[in-house]
């Protein structure tokens, strides 16, 4: 709900005012409700705050509590309110307005600095425990708020944007070799495989999942939260038991996430994560007398669909229609942002975002989702951003695979027989992809080895060790198509960088629109929940997605339900939007090839090589090509070091 920043003098002599002062300026960029700052001899907090919750207007921050000498600056959204109330014996008449920054300040005087293990919510705070002389902070289990901080020898400055740290006196603006290099050789949208680090050599950020304490002017940082996998852990007697305890934990996600004082908006496409999280929604607004605002997104008019040969669609309009009369009570607003291209973005995703960034595909639709919100008052806008990984999961050839690797043939045999059936599958053609999936290190040797262009340059590869450094990560970091769902599953929760670019996103767009993305479906308890179930409920028969499609009976309708033939596919007409900006495009992607950092760092002669291929009228389907993905992010990376760097 906050932009928030502090400070903490390391010598002796007590803090000045003109660093506080200058990080608050800098966050004068963000529309607020609200700002104020604290100061001790030695600690500096401030808050550019946003009200978004009930309990958040007139909230004070940063508050200090002067009973527990505790004082705390906090961008927080804490959903568990109604089980720490009870755990904290907090009297029921202070419970309906008691800000969430007080329940952190309760659950650290309570837990100390076992605090964030038992918060759920978006958060990144700093607290300062006069008594103990700590300075602690923490950031949520999935960094969807950002904390960065700054080292000299006269301080540790932290906020919760990179700006105004750089704005501070004497914090040198040098580009940190090592990120950049993991930026260009990782292929995926991974951007470095230190999630401490960022695209500044002198700015640093709190991982997710960590927290941070600094006694006698020492910086250490601690893990407090891990997510395996444990399927099988719950067990219940029937189907029927599974769908209720899903409900149960899915609807108190849904109600805890959709908490705001303005109104509440959902993403929705015409899949079945959004679509869940939304039905979910709809059902408590309608006892507050509210409508959900939905924001779909569709194609520009005159795009024709390539991937419709593919079983996939990139107008979803039809299912969401069909959602939307189902499920009632939904004010829907379907956008197709004629003007908007990944290119006409790039510069506002490069001053939003303070770094590079690879995901252009989805930029343009994303970031006038928010601005649409904003204009109708929303508050919140829910998603279902994780739902393949959590509610929604279930992949049949991975799980049939499995049962292979397990022995348990009769089970496989049978799975293999009712997919078949099901799908109208070919059983040649499904047990060499089962094959492929239980055996990937035997195919991976067997198969020719794809190489995909590469961004970096060669020598800057040698000289900084990248790949010698992304080595032990193996296919995690390049994707592979002969890597195992499961296997994927756990690399998602086992490795913190992939967390980072969500965060990094939904953490801007919050401060620049005033509205909170929110994703029911990575709900701390609903991940904990899913992971811990046997298998054969998310997938059995031959049924991908089982568990989701037998728990939103009467939710959504049978159309959405038991669709198994179309994916929706968001951004497939993006090169499409480009077609008058094509000739541009080129002319700055031959520009580039010849200037300072794209000769230091980018594989130019492999630019070149991508750029032959890609002359010409522009074809839709470039957008899925791989020499043009090359280009784009070339692009991208070149204009954010010359906005940044030159002249430096």
């Amino acid at each position: 709900m906050s932009a928030i920043a502090g400070i903490y003098q390391l010598l002796g002599e007590p803090l000045g005012v003109e660093s506080g002062r200058r990080i608050m300026e800098e966050l004068q960029r963000y529309p607020a409700d609200d700002v104020h700052t604290w100061q001790s001899e030695r600690v500096f907090l401030g808050c550019h705050a946003q009200w978004i919750t009930p309990e958040s207007v007139d909230e004070e921050l940063p508050f200090y509590d002067r009973e527990r000498a505790l004082a705390i600056t906090a961008d927080a959204i804490i959903d568990n309110r109604a089980e720490l109330f009870e755990k904290l014996g907090v009297p029921r008449e202070d419970r309906l307005s008691m800000p969430d920054s007080l329940l952190i300040v309760l659950a650290y005087d309570r837990w100390g600095q076992d605090a964030p293990r038992h918060l759920v919510g978006d958060f990144a705070f700093i607290l300062w425990d006069e008594r103990n002389g700590i300075l602690f902070g923490a950031r949520d289990f999935s960094g969807s708020r950002t904390l960065y901080y700054h080292r000299s020898a006269q301080a540790l400055s932290f906020c919760t944007t990179i700006g105004p740290l750089l704005a501070l006196p004497g914090t040198d603006k040098q580009p940190n070799e090592q990120w950049i290099a993991d930026y260009l050789a990782i292929p995926i949208t991974v951007d470095s495989i230190d999630c401490a680090s960022t695209v500044y050599k002198s700015i640093e950020q709190l991982p997710p999942a960590h927290s941070f304490s600094v006694i006698d002017g020492r910086i250490s940082l601690s893990q407090f939260c891990e997510i395996r996998p444990n399927a099988g852990a719950i067990r219940f007697k029937s189907d029927e038991e599974y769908e209720e305890a899903f409900r149960e934990v899915f609807t108190t996600a849904v109600n805890d996430c959709s908490r705001t004082r303005l109104q509440l908006g959902s993403q929705l496409s015409g899949g079945l994560d959004s679509s869940s999280v939304v039905s979910f929604a709809v059902r408590s607004l309608k006892r507050e007398s509210k409508r959900l605002h939905t924001f779909s997104y569709y194609p520009v008019d005159d795009f024709e669909d390539f991937t419709a040969s593919r079983n996939r669609m990139a107008d979803e309009r039809p299912f969401i229609r069909t959602i939307v009369d189902h499920v009632g009570n939904i004010e829907p607003h379907y956008l197709n942002f004629p003007d908007k291209s990944p290119l006409s973005e790039v510069d506002d995703w490069l001053e939003l975002l303070e770094m590079p960034y690879k995901y252009y595909e989805n930029t343009y639709w994303l970031k006038g989702i928010f601005e649409e919100a904003r204009k109708h008052g929303v508050g919140v806008v829910l998603n279902g951003q994780r739902g393949n990984w959590s509610i929604s999961w279930g992949h049949t050839i991975d799980y049939q695979a499995r049962l292979i690797r397990q022995f348990r043939w009769m089970q496989f045999a049978k799975e293999f027989v009712l997919f078949c059936r099901n799908h109208g599958a070919r059983k040649s053609s499904l047990l060499g992809q089962v094959s492929l999936m239980t055996f990937p290190g035997i195919a991976r040797m067997i198969s020719p080895k794809k190489t995909s262009p590469s961004l970096i340059d060669p020598q800057f590869a040698k000289r900084s060790g990248v790949f010698e450094r992304m080595e032990p990560y193996g296919p995690s970091l390049w994707g592979s198509q002969l890597q195992n769902a499961y296997d994927v599953r756990d690399d998602l929760y086992k490795r913190l960088f992939y967390w980072n670019i969500n965060g990094a996103s939904e953490t801007r767009l919050s401060l620049k629109y005033g509205v909170w993305g929110r994703d029911p479906t990575n709900d701390l308890r609903v991940l904990r929940f899913c992971l811990s179930l046997p298998d054969d409920q998310f997938v059995r028969d031959g049924v991908d997605r089982r568990l989701i499609r037998r728990a939103t009976e009467g939710y959504l309708p049978n159309k959405v339900r038991f669709n198994r033939r179309l994916r929706g596919v968001q951004g497939a007409d993006g090169v499409h939007r480009m077609t008058p900006e094509w000739n541009g495009f080129i002319t700055e992607v031959q520009q580039l090839i010849k200037e300072p950092h794209a000769k230091q760092y980018l594989n130019t002669a492999q630019l070149k090589a991508s750029l032959d291929k890609l002359r010409g009228a522009p074809r839709a389907d470039h957008v899925f090509d791989e020499d043009f993905r090359l280009l784009m992010r070339a692009l991208i990376f070149n204009r954010f070091m010359k906005r940044t760097f030159e002249g430096r």
